[in-house]
């Protein structure tokens, strides 16, 4: 640990602080717990980038923290290639464009080519910039779906995917032997613009990310569902509306009270798509206006929520549940059309529902699962674009409202997910279905499969350990022996899955992940997770009955 206290003193007495951040530091020299939170440690940089409170501090999120961070991606790519340029983008949380400046600032004055979009875009819209203008990486200033108070950097390689362990360590390595204050070089924005040693990105990439995802149509239909969008205050709207309009949508209508961008999300503090309190003012409006669908955004347009009118009134669909009607829709409408590669590819993480690989199994699709994390599937399109074999890429996803079926980008995409879901919405409309409808269909052919996500949440400096412990006690022999009909174990950070008379590798890269296969197709996931302080608990089993069983073991355990 720090030395926390000199370290604090160290910020006080710097030259480079301003005023107003010196006045929030005095603000709290009278309790050294606050003081210990912010200084105890550096906030790490990992496959996620960082992620933190917005406050001054080494472990929070602040300019001098993004200038440590962006030098030491300078010197990271300096080493290792020759003249290299980056791509940055930004969405609507309150500092994300001083954020973004602040980044492109520091990279310009190491000589490295900067791409900086002119507005706040979509996380995708990052990922799609970085291959457009063949960057050598990429940083987006977003902390996703988190409270107003964090804010976010993450790095993303030149493939367009982000940051995976290898890369990242590589940067962390270089950012770690670095002094705050001493060892980074900024140079003055506008004067870097002026000398086009920062670019301004143009219409030219954003009409190329809006074109490239309305190649992602599945049917070439007349439109005529009635959708109610909200971008949730984030960096939606403008692509999304766009893409809607031009794909045929003409009935979109926006909630107006999270149109436009605002970095203290007033009606949702928690600006989620997979939380009902997100969604309230969008499913009011969905019902008082009889539209026939909601979509919602996070704040930087990485994940879709969806929220269907039924006879029954709204309903919301899980993470899972959208995944598995676009997969179904996808496939379905790609082999009615001739357009089914003779190899396709669904990619899912461990984390994501199960029913996925027996759809997959009956369509003989190739399922290849990975870690949680979209990185991971970005690095499965890699794969098959380094075996030439791009075109087999059907669908990915992930439980977490995150999808993706267009391979020019590598990341989640709200934006490719949107078109889908309206798309499949209005065919299914024409056949007097809905996609619970379609849904339903799907769990009578496969089982009635249910899934659930028990979230625990440990802040502070004993949070970390404490989760540490719970895995643990999850690994233990008291607590399998408590759940009745384990058929295998997978536990991902020994590597291995492990049978009753052998184990296998999983071929995957470490994590802290315990993954419990039951012999009745059962599965309970285990890990912490990546950005905030908090133990996962995901439970996928067939019928209502057997999840709350499942459900109310688990709860107890954490007891």
């Amino acid at each position: 640990m720090k030395d926390y206290l000199a370290t604090y003193q160290e910020w006080l007495n710097s030259d480079l602080l301003s005023k107003e951040e010196k006045e929030e530091l005095l603000s709290i020299k009278d309790n050294e717990e606050a003081i210990k939170d912010r200084f105890y440690k550096d906030l790490t940089f990992g496959t996620g980038g960082l992620r933190g409170v917005m406050e001054i501090g080494t472990n929070r999120m602040n300019r001098f923290v993004i200038r440590r961070a962006s030098q030491g991606l300078a010197n990271f790519l300096n080493k290792k290639y020759d003249k290299p340029s980056v791509a940055i983008a930004y969405d609507s949380r309150n500092h994300s464009d001083e954020f973004a400046k602040e980044t492109a600032s520091v990279l310009a004055a190491n000589n490295i080519k900067v791409y900086l979009y002119k507005e706040l875009m979509p996380t995708p819209a990052l990922s799609f910039a970085t291959r457009y203008f063949k960057c050598q990486a990429g940083v987006v200033v977003t902390a996703s779906h988190n409270p107003k108070i964090y804010n976010g950097y993450k790095a993303y390689g030149s493939d367009g995917c982000q940051c995976t362990d290898e890369l990242a360590n590589g940067i962390y390595q270089e950012i770690i032997v670095l002094d705050m204050f001493k060892d980074v070089k900024v140079g003055d924005f506008d004067a870097l613009v002026k000398n086009n040693q920062i670019s301004l990105i143009g219409d030219d990439c954003f009409r190329a990310f809006i074109d490239s995802n309305k190649k992602q149509s599945i049917y070439n239909e007349n439109r005529n569902i009635k959708i109610i969008y909200t971008p949730l205050n984030g960096a939606g709207r403008k692509c999304v509306t766009t893409i809607l309009k031009e794909d045929g949508f003409e009935d979109v209508r926006v909630v107006k009270e999270q149109e436009m961008p605002d970095g203290n999300f007033p009606t949702c503090p928690y600006p989620n798509p997979e939380i009902h309190e997100a969604l309230k003012l969008g499913i009011d409006k969905l019902v008082n206006e009889q539209a026939d669908i909601l979509v919602a955004t996070d704040p930087d347009s990485d994940r879709c929520g969806v929220v269907v009118n039924t006879k029954d009134g709204p309903h919301i669909l899980t993470g899972n549940e959208v995944g598995l009607v676009l997969f179904d829709a996808i496939y379905h409408a790609k082999k009615e059309q001739g357009k089914l590669s003779k190899n396709p590819v669904l990619v899912k993480t461990i984390v994501s529902s199960d029913m996925a690989t027996l759809m997959a199994n009956d369509y003989k699709v190739t399922v290849k699962e990975v870690l949680t994390g979209f990185k991971y599937i970005g690095e499965q399109i890699l794969y098959l674009e380094q075996k030439d074999a791009l075109k087999d890429y059907l669908f990915g996803f992930e439980e977490s409202c995150g999808y993706l079926s267009n391979t020019d980008v590598r990341d989640k995409d709200a934006v490719n997910a949107v078109l889908l879901v309206c798309e499949v919405a209005d065919h299914l409309k024409k056949q007097g279905k809905t996609l619970v409808d379609r849904l339903n269909e799907l769990y009578a052919k496969y089982g009635d499969f249910k899934t659930a996500l028990l979230t625990y949440e440990f802040p502070g400096v004993t949070g970390m350990q404490h989760i540490q412990d719970l895995m643990g006690m999850f690994r233990s022999e008291q607590v399998k022996d408590k759940i009745q009909g384990i058929d295998h174990i997978g536990d991902y950070k020994l590597g291995y899955i492990y049978y009753a008379d052998r184990k296998e590798p999983t071929k995957l890269p470490v994590s802290d992940v315990v993954k419990f296969f039951l012999k009745d197709n059962a599965t309970i996931t285990i890990r912490p997770s990546g950005t905030e302080p908090k133990l996962k608990i995901y439970i996928f089993a067939n019928g209502q009955k057997r999840l709350d069983e499942l459900k109310a073991l688990f709860e107890g355990f954490m007891k």
